[in-house]
């Protein structure tokens, strides 16, 4: 798999297909691999490229555990860059929709369209005490529990209650790749996030989606998301949960690729 070499970072990434670049970033428990169905299906349309976020999956960790997603969307920019792409589709889960966001807002010249997904607020959706409770939890699962056992722990919360076996066994299985700088550096960063005033300002075409039955960030997240950014359209998922991509692969990149195919060629 191709690794590209930036200034203080080895980012290691999966492609596949060709013409205009659509670049996924995956969610805390993630990494490139949960997106073989997007790799595999959309490569018709799209060259498809999803990243290992620093700290996660094979590519190198941050030295320093970071402290804002904005952290996370210089690197991206860097390695875009490396790539030599300067004008992408960019697709982001979870909290890869927050880094995605902050990209956008900070960079809109390099991204010609925007998919949220399963999108969330980080502390600007809970009361200063919820957010340091959440802080807390995520940093004793990360120091005392083994990966494959908060893999075991998380992981039901993540999908819905008919979720196929095969589709959690794999959901487990990658999540058992975490490493604590990486799972670290995105607890400090969803701990000190809010984007709500940033929002307003996205003005490239967006597609806010959302798994049903999503426990972690509720439809009702999403349709925030969806009201606050200007011109968005809002679709989702049926019967999945937060990760709707993984459930419902083919609802999932229908809606991507339907989106994607009604913006203008070369716009920007």
């Amino acid at each position: 798999m191709p690794i590209c070499q930036l200034k203080e970072y080895s980012i290691h990434y999966r492609e596949s297909g060709e013409g205009k670049a659509l670049v996924i970033l995956h969610g805390l428990g993630n990494n490139s691999q949960s997106w073989g169905h997007q790799l595999s299906q959309m490569k018709e349309e799209f060259r498809v490229i999803a990243w290992d976020a620093p700290g996660y999956g094979e590519s190198s960790d941050p030295k320093e555990e970071f402290q804002e997603f904005s952290q996370f969307a210089d690197v991206l920019k860097e390695f875009l860059e490396s790539l030599g792409l300067h004008s992408v589709y960019l697709l982001g889960h979870s909290m890869g929709s927050a880094i995605a966001i902050d990209f956008t807002n900070r960079f809109p010249e390099m991204v010609e369209a925007l998919i949220i997904s399963d999108a969330t607020r980080g502390a600007a959706g809970v009361s200063p005490e919820e957010n340091k409770r959440k802080l807390q939890s995520r940093l004793h699962s990360i120091n005392t529990l083994k990966p494959c056992e908060l893999a075991k722990k998380r992981v039901k919360a993540l999908v819905s209650p008919n979720a196929p076996v095969e589709v959690v066994k794999e959901a487990e299985r990658i999540m058992s790749q975490v490493r604590p700088p990486g799972y670290r550096s995105v607890s400090y960063s969803l701990s000190n996030l809010n984007q709500m005033e940033i929002l307003s300002s996205i003005s490239v075409p967006t597609l806010v989606m959302c798994g049903e039955l999503d426990q972690v960030t509720p439809v009702s997240e999403s349709k925030i998301f969806h009201e606050l950014i200007p011109k968005s359209e809002f679709a989702i998922v049926p019967n999945t949960g937060h990760l709707c991509y993984q459930e419902d692969p083919e609802v999932f990149n229908n809606y991507v690729t339907e989106f994607l195919q009604k913006q203008p060629v070369g716009q920007k």
